[in-house]
């Protein structure tokens, strides 16, 4: 019987170590003041479109993201690319198809027929006037990107409205509880 005795002691002594030997630790609370002087321009919206409008990408650099840049101007480069190509197929083809009709027949498409010329006119017309849709809406989209960009540069996001996880300790078990913490100051 004492050798059990003797075993329930020391199980006891050593589950409750950990509990003896925690230091205790003060913590505390120190509130920052987290609100910054957010100077607002309702015209700031309206610079960066109109920078982006008189040059393409003008407006990103306005609002300091310079790497929508390139951006800009690959999306308006390779539209405006397939437009000169497209336009270039389209009259040589056309011309081809023009000296068809005066009777040469010594053209660089001698291999084709008039209903080939025809359709070949068609496609690359039908190729450039998609190209041409393609510049306008990349010079648009450049224009309002800058715009939108520039009204969010001014939105406010700090700590008096978030929405964030939150994990803080459990003072009786001592365990991370996890949580969602929604905020709203005014």
């Amino acid at each position: 019987m004492p050798k059990i005795h003797f075993i329930v002691l020391l199980l006891f002594v050593l589950g409750n170590q950990s509990v003896f030997s925690q230091k205790k630790t003060e913590t505390t609370l120190v509130a920052k003041d987290t609100v910054k002087s957010i100077d607002i321009d309702p015209l700031t919206p309206a610079k960066a479109a109109f920078y982006s409008a008189i040059l393409p990408g003008l407006g990103q650099a306005y609002n300091k993201k310079y790497w929508k840049i390139p951006l800009v101007y690959g999306a308006i480069g390779v539209s405006m690319y397939y437009y000169i190509d497209s336009n270039k197929s389209y009259h040589q083809y056309r011309d081809a198809y023009k000296r068809r009709l005066e009777g040469y027949t010594d053209d660089e498409f001698s291999y084709l027929d008039e209903s080939r010329l025809i359709s070949a006119q068609k496609f690359y017309q039908r190729n450039r006037d998609l190209s041409a849709l393609f510049v306008v809406g990349f010079y648009v989209l450049n224009i309002v990107d800058a715009n939108v960009d520039a009204a969010l540069i001014q939105f406010n996001v700090n700590e008096n409205l978030s929405v964030r996880p939150d994990v803080y300790m459990n003072d009786v078990t001592y365990r991370a509880n996890v949580g969602l913490t929604f905020n709203y100051n005014f």
